[in-house]
């Protein structure tokens, strides 16, 4: 029974290698990442805080997407990609076989993804086995921003830029409601220039010093959410799949700036320019 059952480890191995071997190639040929994050990647671009100790918690397995320091080890779906995992691989397989019952594993949590610090194998070999779930402790990590486990680099980079945003502004403070989201790069930097121009013509308008709290409230209540309300009630949303509210708000301002700047018109009130831009686009 021992060397069916070692025989059976070691096929068990060979074939989650296997199964990372063309989840590698097809990652090639695609283009998507297949790669878990990094918990110190995210650390540093998304400004996290904690962790705070939340005790024992069931834990779905799909959830757990990033590696404390072995995310070059295990691919996203945790299928080992170096043989160095062998051994202590099939030994936690054996285990699984053999009904030996393993401590939890112990996670980071940031937003809804899990990032494994110490049970990389038991994970990797609990997902080949087709485990739904796992005992682990979780120690959650505070985050401005959400994520999820598809997250992809490219999104990262984006939340990363939204932090910055929310730092600089503090929206979530000041409007707790808010929650801009933006597919384009660089799109929370020019949300910066806008509420800078914004506040300029506030203290023009006003004739006095206008904070920048004031600003930033004023622009959200009375530039972005006009433009966000004609875009929900036209549902043109509808029609670009993958966009969000914040990306059309984008590309209201920018159709804006060259009507202004290209053909002469006078800068249009935030629901003008919308509906403009709406029809425009569904002609």
């Amino acid at each position: 029974m021992s060397n069916e059952l070692s025989a059976r480890v070691q096929a068990d191995y060979q074939r989650a290698r296997f199964k990372a071997f063309l989840n590698q190639v097809w990652s090639a040929l695609s283009g998507r990442p297949n790669t878990l994050l990094s918990y110190d990647q995210v650390r540093e671009k998304l400004h996290i805080g904690g962790p705070i100790y939340r005790g024992v918690q069931t834990i779905r397995l799909d959830q757990i997407a990033g590696s404390l320091n072995r995310y070059q080890q295990f691919d996203r779906a945790f299928l080992p990609r170096t043989e160095e995992t062998a051994d202590r691989w099939q030994r936690v397989n054996r285990a699984f076989y053999e009904d030996i019952s393993l401590p939890p594993v112990v996670l980071y949590k940031v937003g809804d993804v899990y990032f494994v610090v110490d049970g990389h194998h038991r994970v990797s070999v609990a997902r080949e086995q087709g485990q739904e779930f796992i005992e682990a402790e979780v120690r959650e990590c505070a985050s401005k921003v959400r994520i999820t486990p598809d997250i992809r680099p490219e999104d990262l980079e984006i939340l990363s830029e939204k932090v910055e945003f929310l730092e600089r502004t503090g929206l979530d403070r000041l409007r707790p409601d808010a929650n801009i989201k933006l597919t384009i790069p660089d799109g929370f930097s020019r949300m910066l220039e806008h509420i800078a121009v914004h506040r300029y013509f506030m203290g023009l308008d006003l004739k006095r010093d206008i904070s920048e709290e004031e600003a930033v409230t004023h622009w959200y209540d009375m530039v972005y959410l006009p433009i966000v309300r004609i875009i929900r009630e036209s549902k043109i949303l509808d029609d670009f799949p993958g966009k969000t509210e914040g990306d059309l708000y984008l590309w209201v301002l920018d159709h804006q700036h060259y009507l202004s700047t290209t053909e002469g018109h006078p800068l249009q009130p935030p629901e003008e320019a919308a509906r403009e831009f709406i029809e425009k686009t569904e002609t």
